[in-house]
This record gives structure tokens, C-alpha cells and sequence, in this order.
């Protein structure tokens, strides 16, 4: 089997989200089938609702600063799936994603099980059974969804990270942001210490209550004091760590990322060597042009931010594209307004909105078919100093990637 054949195998799955089964069942067996991998290194486990990634990048990051072997297993993939399973700080290579793959499925495939392991649950498997194949001592997991019946949740985890708790995925969840944080503070485990980041008052409540009925050393965001913030376009430094990820939200990430290296033994500075692409992330010169996955409320508020202060005074070109499941007219009325060019298109995906359906909910914009239409479009317009935003889904921001990063 080839990487295309692995790959193509686990979209025929279905996409992760629409078609996830929540549970540990499943996942259980394939590890156990395959000698529990997951027990053979420390694990950070990371979940929330915003920031979970950045945060996991960070802490992976100052680890391999610290010269600990890393394992570092996030979603989604913004151009390949191999960039879900990184160790050391690069995505494994296609043979080891498909030897993983082809070693996930034998085991799978030789259990009675209530139906196949979904998307999800069979690269969760690839990455922990690579993680100890590869030597990895300590890996840091990002929650896919929720967190109390997310497959990463089978771990014994060394230390839990709870970044902010907003809404998203409520069909799951909870309508509420209460419901929301029960299931995050899943994660959560019997005297295993945990880092907070800052939180809304109802999440705060909910994971705090559960802190404390299992007994756990929590060290709080909210108690970490900054007196020397200097702050700009492109990261931010304080108490000698630079984080070299722009936005003011990446400083309350980077505070849990300090604390979390701190429990962990290891000295924050390694922080500077973070790379998180399609957050906020500058891909090309005039215009600039600047990749955001904005693809829920909280996270179009923290680009919105970002705007508001580092371009108040920039002519705004923005390129936006969603799936059909996210708050987007939410999202909308929060980006749109900011936008002087407005072009509406579309990521390749069955989930995918019709560019045609955001325009209707703008009242404007330009319509273009794909991104390498809407990029057309702003090249044949734009000046030089004008700024160029791509937001939305993922998926549409790892295709305007893939234009600019080879």
C-alpha cells in the first residue's frame, strides 16, 4: 500500500467531525491490540476549545529546546495528514504514516468491534503507536474533540492543559458554554497536576469544581503576572521569552505554555523556536499576506483584535471560505465589517458553503470559485501596502499555504 492508498483509505472513513462516534471502546482494543503504545513515554494532554494547538506547539517547542525527544500530535492538517504525527518537530515521513497506518488496520481488523475505528480514532492509534516506535519520551497530545470520550483521552497523562473553553461543535457538546467545559474538564485526572488558561466565568467554574473533586495541583494563567509585555505584529516578549506568535490571545497560550514547561522541568525560553503555520501566520510580501484559521467565533474575535490594533489603518483585502457546520454568520459579522475588499470562496471539501450562500449573508463581495481564483483576483487589484487576509476554514487557509510554502 501506498501513502495515496493510506490516505485516500481514511477519507473513504468519512470526514472526522460529521462522522465521529465519541467513545473509548474502540480505540482501547486497537491499543491494547497493539501492546498500549500510549503507556511507553510521558504525556502532556492538551484540550480546550482555542489555542489547544498553538499551546501544544509551544510546550513541544521548549521540551526539544530542553533536548527531550518530542512527539508533538495535533488536527487538523492543514496540506497533509502527515503533519498531524511530528517527532522532534517535523511531520513523519509518508513510508512511516503508512507503515503506521497498515499496522493500525491489520490490528483493527482482527477485532470484534462495534465497526471500523473512524478517521480520527485510526490516526490516534498511527501516532501513538509511531511515537514509540520512534524512541519519543515525552509527546504532547492536542483533544480532537471535546475531551471526556476523545480518543486521545485514553492516556495517563503526566500533566493536563485546559486552554480557553468557548462554543464550538454544540451538536456534541452542549448548547451551553457549562456543558461545553464538563466536557473538556474530562481530561482531567485524579492527582495528575494541570495548567488552566485564562477562562470565561461558567467554564472557570465547571473545570475548577472538577479540579477539585479529583484532588488536583492546578497552576492558574489568571495568577501569572506581566510587567514587561512588549507586544507587535509579529509575536510578543516577556520575562525573558520571546513567542514568536503574533496576536494578543498567543500571549495568554504562551503564559500556559510557560507554566506547563515549568511542571515539566524544562526552561521556557525554547519557546522562540514555535512554529504554528495558518495561525496568523505572514506568507508573503507586498501585499502582505496573512493566514488565519479564524473557524469559530472566538477565534474570528482574536483576529479581529489583531486587525483592530496591528493594521487599524491598512486597506483590508479578505478572503474568506467556511463549512457548512461552522457559526458563520456569527463569524461574518464579526470579520466582515473589517474588510474594505470582501472575496467569498470556497475550500475543496463536500462541507464546504457555497461562496454564493456567503454573499447573501454579507449583502457583498466579490465571488471567486477557488482560492487561486480569489488570489488572482487580489493580485490584479491590490497595492503594495495593502494587507491581504485569508481566513475561515483550515482547509481553505492550508490551500492558500500551499501557494506560498513549498
Amino acid at each position: 500500500m501506498t501513502y495515496s492508498d493510506s490516505v485516500q483509505f481514511l477519507y473513504a472513513l468519512g470526514n472526522e467531525i460529521k462522522t465521529a462516534r465519541l467513545g473509548l471502546g474502540r480505540i482501547r482494543a486497537v491499543l491494547s491490540a497493539l501492546g498500549n503504545p500510549e503507556r511507553a513515554y510521558r504525556v502532556v494532554h492538551v484540550g480546550g476549545t482555542n489555542g489547544k494547538g498553538s499551546t501544544c506547539a509551544m510546550i513541544e517547542a521548549g521540551l526539544r529546546a530542553a533536548g527531550v525527544r518530542t512527539g508533538l500530535f495535533t488536527s487538523p492538517h492543514l496540506v497533509e495528514p502527515t503533519e498531524r504525527i511530528q517527532i522532534d518537530g517535523r511531520p513523519v515521513t509518508p513510508e512511516q504514516f503508512c507503515r503506521a497506518f497498515e499496522t493500525v488496520r491489520r490490528a483493527a481488523e482482527s477485532l470484534d468491534l462495534d465497526g471500523p475505528p473512524t478517521y480520527f480514532e485510526t490516526v490516534t492509534a498511527m501516532g501513538f503507536w509511531l511515537f514509540r516506535e520512534s524512541g519519543v519520551e515525552t509527546a504532547v497530545v492536542e483533544v480532537g474533540l471535546g475531551g471526556r470520550l476523545d480518543a486521545t483521552n485514553v492516556v495517563a497523562p503526566a500533566l493536563t492543559v485546559i486552554t480557553p473553553i468557548d462554543f464550538d461543535h454544540e451538536v456534541f457538546l452542549g448548547s451551553t458554554i457549562e456543558a461545553i467545559a464538563g466536557e473538556k474538564a474530562g481530561i482531567l485526572k485524579p492527582s495528575v497536576p494541570a495548567v488552566f488558561a485564562r477562562q470565561r466565568r461558567e467554564a472557570e467554574a465547571v473545570i475548577e469544581a472538577r479540579a477539585a473533586e479529583l484532588g488536583i495541583r492546578v497552576k492558574r494563567a489568571a495568577d501569572f503576572e506581566i510587567g514587561d509585555l512588549d507586544i507587535d505584529a509579529r509575536g510578543s516578549r516577556f520575562r525573558g521569552v520571546e513567542c514568536p506568535l503574533p496576536g494578543e490571545h498567543q500571549v495568554d497560550n504562551a503564559i500556559a505554555a510557560i507554566l506547563a514547561l515549568e511542571e515539566l522541568g524544562a526552561p521556557p525560553e525554547g519557546i522562540a523556536e514555535t512554529r504554528w503555520p495558518g495561525r496568523l501566520e505572514y506568507v508573503a510580501p507586498n501585499p502582505d499576506i496573512l493566514l488565519d484559521g479564524a473557524h469559530n467565533p472566538a477565534g474570528a474575535r482574536a483576529l479581529a483584535r489583531y486587525l483592530e490594533r496591528f493594521a487599524p489603518h491598512r486597506k483590508r483585502w479578505m478572503i474568506y471560505g467556511a463549512m457548512r457546520d461552522k457559526s458563520v454568520e456569527e463569524i461574518a459579522g464579526i470579520l466582515f465589517p473589517l474588510a474594505d475588499k470582501l472575496i467569498l470562496t470556497a475550500p475543496v471539501s463536500p462541507r464546504a458553503l457555497r461562496p454564493e450562500a456567503l454573499a447573501e449573508i454579507a449583502g457583498r463581495g466579490q465571488i471567486a470559485p477557488s482560492i487561486k481564483d480569489a488570489l488572482d483576483l487580489v493580485r490584479g487589484q491590490a497595492d503594495s501596502e495593502d494587507l491581504v487576509i485569508i481566513t475561515g476554514s483550515l482547509f481553505l487557509v492550508g490551500e492558500a499555504r500551499s501557494q506560498f510554502v513549498r
